[in-house]
């Protein structure tokens, strides 16, 4: 049995940071792309800075710390002499699949300081600290895709210790190509914690297993709070929880328009109760939805620049459907399904939202179809 009273850790869990990402697959500027990738690194410089604060013993790194595609020697050694601040922290890192360990890797070209492990590859690892009564275990991956068992030939670990196991995987899909985990598997074999990485959105599975997710949102994927995991382990018990950490959060909303909002109204309603604080920091996504007046032009680039001064970052999707004039289209159409269509659903009743709103959404789809030419 572990003396817990004479032993408690506390950590912090992150991962999947993506430094040097490119931002490729969301509709940035050259400028706000520039923008991001100095916030991720400032957010990791945040992470340390709070590690030394808080007087953690450890700090976990779950894999993906960078994005070996596009980082360099230089970028590497930044990432050295920030985590060498952390002269009384233990730092250790496990790597992912978008930062792969191999001879070729940036990893294996720098001189690491004392109090920082990498983990390496083909099969788990694990470093001891007597003076925590604390065993930490590892593994990296060598290449972008990994089915590996890496249990295989593990002989389990000294329950009069405290285990942690810090891997990047998926717990969530037995076929993924990215290390499927066993979660059953994960809970029988004993450790006080495990921190996974890999998956983006923050997860807390159990009182001892967490994905840690990105601390920053990477794109309208990963809505929500984003942030790091801070831990403890003392007799026996092991508390965790997440801890907001993000600069910025993307945020997607969904707005309802009616034909009797005018241009001016809809500005208001996409600038809506958000303190203009939320507007300046956030990244959003808006969708509007609903019936427009045929009198309002929706020009989705001329809304934008209205409101781009209020907003750090707007998208804005156009799902909305002309108010059309029945009676007009009815006429015009009168002799074939059009005019038929329109016919059979005036014959129900159009002050029910969802007998109109199918109306307008059959009308959208014959007339972009041409189907009554």
């Amino acid at each position: 049995m572990v003396i817990w009273g004479d032993y408690m850790i506390k950590f912090i869990h992150t991962g999947d940071l993506h430094l040097g990402l490119q931002f490729s697959n969301v509709s940035f500027d050259v400028q706000r792309a520039n923008e991001r990738r100095l916030e991720l690194w400032n957010t990791f410089n945040r992470i340390v800075d709070k590690a030394i604060e808080d007087e953690v013993d450890f700090l976990f790194i779950a894999g993906d710390l960078y994005e070996e595609r596009y980082f360099t020697l230089a970028d590497m050694k930044r990432i050295r002499d920030t985590l060498a601040k952390t002269k009384d922290v233990q730092v250790l890192m496990v790597a992912g699949n978008h930062d792969t360990l191999n001879k070729k890797s940036l990893y294996s070209m720098i001189e690491w300081p004392e109090n920082i492990t990498i983990f390496s590859t083909k099969k788990l690892g694990m470093k001891e600290f007597p003076e925590k009564n604390t065993c930490i275990y590892g593994y990296s991956w060598d290449k972008g895709e990994n089915r590996e068992n890496i249990f295989k030939g593990f002989k389990g670990i000294d329950k009069e210790k405290i285990n942690i196991l810090i891997i990047h995987g998926d717990i969530f899909n037995k076929q993924s190509p990215y290390l499927p985990l066993d979660k059953n598997y994960l809970d029988q074999l004993g450790f006080d914690y495990i921190g996974l990485g890999h998956i983006h959105k923050p997860n807390i599975i159990s009182s001892k297993i967490a994905y840690c997710g990105s601390p920053e949102p990477l794109n309208f994927g990963e809505l929500g709070e984003h942030g790091i995991i801070q831990g403890s382990i003392e007799n026996g018990k092991t508390q965790i929880s997440l801890l907001p950490f993000s600069s910025r959060k993307f945020l997607e909303k969904t707005l309802d328009i009616n034909e009797t909002l005018g241009y001016v109204d809809i500005l208001d309603k996409i600038k809506g109760s958000d303190y203009e604080e939320e507007l300046k920091n956030n990244l959003y996504r808006i969708k509007l939805e609903g019936i427009v007046n045929k009198d309002v032009n929706i020009d989705i680039q001329d809304i934008k620049n209205s409101l781009d001064k209020y907003f750090y970052y707007i998208e804005i999707i156009d799902n909305t459907i002309i108010d059309y004039d029945l009676s007009s289209l009815e006429e015009e159409n009168k002799d074939n399904i059009i005019g038929h269509f329109i016919r059979e659903m005036k014959e129900k009743d159009l002050e029910d939202k969802i007998i109109k709103d199918a109306l307008y959404i059959g009308l959208e789809a014959l007339l972009k179809g041409k189907v009554g030419e």
